[in-house]
């Protein structure tokens, strides 16, 4: 990917409305997202894409989750785009990520140096141009699942990106079976790279592509999507699933939506994890 340019997209919005951006650009197609707090109350989010990226597009998106958070569209202040060319992304990630502790979990760079104590499991992530770093809410809800629930026996990650819910597994259980399948490529590649760097290179087994009929079921499902891509997937999670599933990327909002689903499908919510604006079913 070297010489490669990525469109960076700006967004200038008062600080309530900084989630709702950051859903946001994420359905517009974001790699990922950061965000930085000023003192006079507003926010700045800044969201990576592909060189292809329409700003009409992201503008349209943006547009969208302000209505569904229920917010002004005078909200989003300012949106403004640049270039930032690919030897640069690493460094402008130094300069921002810190080591994550969720429950027995430190998520931490390649580069840092966690203060962890024994019963801590340290997850080593270097993010390339895929994203899950352990900050964003969906992924944290996930790893609070894995951390309650998950003992051992198979575990299926679908849209792992960095492939962090999988190694997390696969530190969690060393005995356990543990497959993670993701539509991107360089997401995958990313991934394996990252569970070698964790010393579980051989633990999991890192495919391309979405759940389909070859995948086997497994005990634990965790799927880190968005809604609409939950909904349209459910009866294949259901199907993968022989113990619990975890559903993560759902707003409070969507709530409503997710279960409505599920009741059709015969199945039912059995708690609900909420991390901000957030929530994560497990069924």
């Amino acid at each position: 990917m070297s010489g490669k340019a990525w469109k960076v997209i700006d967004a200038t919005v008062t600080g309530d409305a900084r989630e709702a951006v950051e859903y946001g650009l994420m359905e517009a197609g974001a790699l990922g997202t950061e965000t930085s707090e000023s003192a006079n109350g507003t926010a700045r989010v800044v969201g990576y894409f592909e060189p292809s990226v329409e700003l009409d597009a992201v503008r349209a998106n943006l547009a969208k989750a302000l209505e569904i958070y229920g917010l002004a569209h005078t909200k989003l202040a300012e949106l403004t785009t640049r270039e930032l060319p690919d030897q640069d992304w690493l460094t402008e990630w130094k300069k921002h990520w810190q080591p994550v502790e969720v429950g027995r979990f430190v998520i931490a760079p390649s580069w840092s140096e966690p203060h962890a104590g024994s019963e801590r499991i340290v997850i080593r992530i270097d993010p390339g141009m895929a994203f899950g770093t352990g900050t964003h809410e969906t992924t944290r809800l996930c790893l609070k699942a894995i951390d309650k629930y998950f003992s051992g026996g198979s575990f299926l990650d679908v849209g792992t990106g960095t492939g962090i819910l999988a190694i997390a597994a696969a530190k969690l259980a060393p005995a356990a079976r543990i497959i993670a399948c993701d539509t991107d490529a360089d997401a995958i590649q990313i991934a394996r790279e990252n569970a070698v760097l964790n010393t579980v290179g051989q633990r999991v087994d890192f495919r391309v592509g979405s759940i389909a009929e070859e995948i086997p079921s497994a005990d634990f499902v965790c799927a880190n999507l968005t809604t609409p891509v939950i909904i349209e997937l459910l009866p294949a999670l259901l199907a993968a699933t022989c113990g619990r599933l975890v559903l993560s990327g759902i707003l409070d909002s969507q709530f409503e939506m997710v279960n409505r689903r599920l009741m059709q499908l015969t199945a039912s919510v059995n708690e609900v994890m909420q991390d901000g604006e957030w929530i994560a079913l497990v069924i």
